[in-house]
């Protein structure tokens, strides 16, 4: 199975699609992806979701991608007598250490790293960003706040601060769990929420060893300001829209959302546009034109990836989601203006010998008009390289590792296959054309561009570029 498109779908399994008929029409539909929410997937049936998924790998003979998505730290105030009160605009309002129920005028902070942070000036949000409080005075245990946005605060309601950088890591002790379970299951990629430094995507890193990648969900105003630094340190990031629009205003998400996918293609680094992409197709069976819009502006930008959330999980029309949101990727990418917006965005290549084939190997497809470029890779890197280039060719990755060749389901333009790695270089030739026919990419007389490393299965050693013609020899194998 081929897509024919070069952006990838990712989407969340959860109570709409979480048995294997739903997952194998959703791949059948267009789903390269599969995202499992540990907010709301009780780690042990993680091992079950998994099982479900590589058993559609099996039935479609493709490799999928899988990636746990860690629920992140949830900050919370406490509870309150009557189970609520109601704010006015102007009044004063107190978090603090005190564990009595809240009242009109003050509540428990059940986060002592929150209470030592804030600092006057601070916008301390609640349930969502529906109340806005603003810090006047801070002194031990306990923050007074002018409450500039009103309405009725309850139970433990979620809490974003935006001005504030606390001092607690982006993993929980129920991170940290569901982390190992995720990787003992046997996961592609590991999600992280509420990055806020450099260090945070580290600590997971550290964990994965290799197991996994890990993937930076930026939501959080801090993570804006370092960027470059976690951009750096990740092995792909997430533009997550929904928190980015409670910490920060509305109208400053979308150039968020554009400088993200620039810095990411400028690193080489998978990006993936998420939220609210078709979220009126939770309960209707079409998008709104806006939305349709939403997701060709991502594709447009050169997002190697866009996710569909409570669409694909709890929503009445997850294979209709799934297929409309290909059909608009494939609409776009059909574009006569497609190439020349992504073609803007590319940057120049770094002075690393990998990056100098990509970068030839793309000039040479554009100017023999070739259809393929086969990456022999076995770390994945190669297909990373050249994917970062967004050429007009279809890139197939030929890996002995099926590791490697699910995580590179994520990635912009690539077409995973596992295979035996190469004898010599005319193997690794004659395997690439026929893969190439095989999948229906190449037919006899094209030309195929094959990029390599020697000495052959050495991980970054990309430094070959050779072109290949199809024959009928090939075609017979295939």
């Amino acid at each position: 199975m081929r897509r024919s498109r070069r952006t990838k779908i990712l989407a969340t399994l959860g109570p709409a699609s979480e048995n294997p008929e739903m997952i194998a029409k959703l791949f059948e539909a267009g789903a390269d992806v599969f995202r499992l929410n540990m907010s709301h997937l009780p780690r042990e049936k993680l091992k079950e979701r998994v099982a479900m998924i590589r058993a559609v790998e099996a039935k479609f003979g493709r490799p999928i991608a899988i990636l746990a998505d860690l629920q992140g730290p949830k900050l919370r105030v406490g509870a309150f007598e009557g189970d609520g009160a109601m704010l006015v605009p102007g009044q004063s309002f107190t978090l603090d250490a005190d564990t009595t129920p809240g009242t009109a005028s003050r509540v428990h902070m059940p986060h002592p790293e929150i209470l030592s942070s804030l600092e006057p000036g601070h916008t301390v949000l609640i349930d969502d960003g529906k109340l806005r409080l603003r810090v006047k005075s801070v002194k031990q245990g306990a923050a007074t706040t002018s409450v500039e946005v009103a309405g009725k605060i309850s139970n433990r309601k979620g809490v974003s601060l935006p001005d504030t950088t606390i001092p607690v890591a982006a993993m929980t002790e129920k991170d940290r769990s569901d982390l190992e379970a995720a990787l003992d299951a046997g996961v592609d990629w590991i999600a992280l929420s509420f990055v806020q430094r450099p260090e945070d995507v580290a600590e997971v890193k550290k964990v994965a060893r290799g197991r996994a990648l890990v993937m930076a969900k930026l939501e959080k105003p801090q993570a804006i300001t370092r960027l470059d630094e976690i951009m750096e340190i990740s092995d792909a990031v997430m533009v997550a829209r929904g928190d980015l629009g409670v910490e920060m205003p509305l109208e400053k998400v979308p150039g968020i959302q554009k400088r993200i996918v620039r810095t990411a293609r400028r690193y080489g680094k998978p990006v993936v546009v998420a939220t609210q992409m078709l979220e009126s197709m939770i309960t209707s069976p079409v998008p709104t034109r806006a939305e349709v819009s939403d997701v060709a502006t991502a594709v447009y930008d050169g997002a190697d990836a866009v996710m569909l959330s409570a669409e694909s999980a709890s929503g009445e029309y997850p294979i209709d989601a799934v297929s409309t949101m290909s059909r608009i990727a494939e609409e776009v990418e059909q574009d006569q203006n497609y190439w020349s917006i992504v073609r803007t965005l590319n940057a120049e290549p770094e002075a690393t010998g990998s990056d100098a084939i990509a970068a030839a190997s793309h000039q040479i497809a554009d100017t023999l008009n070739l259809k393929t470029v086969a990456a022999w890779t076995f770390s994945g890197s190669t297909a990373f390289r050249i994917a970062r280039e967004r050429p007009n060719s279809t890139v197939i990755a030929l890996t002995p590792s099926i590791d490697t060749a699910r995580r590179l389901a994520l990635v912009w333009g690539v077409h995973p296959i596992r295979t035996k790695d190469a004898n010599d270089i005319d193997d690794m030739a004659f395997r690439a054309c026929k893969f190439a026919v095989r999948e229906g990419f190449s037919t006899v007389g094209d030309r195929v561009i094959i990029v390599a490393g020697m000495p052959f299965g050495t991980p970054g050693a990309t430094n070959m570029v050779r072109i290949a013609f199809v024959s009928q020899g090939h075609a017979a194998q295939a």
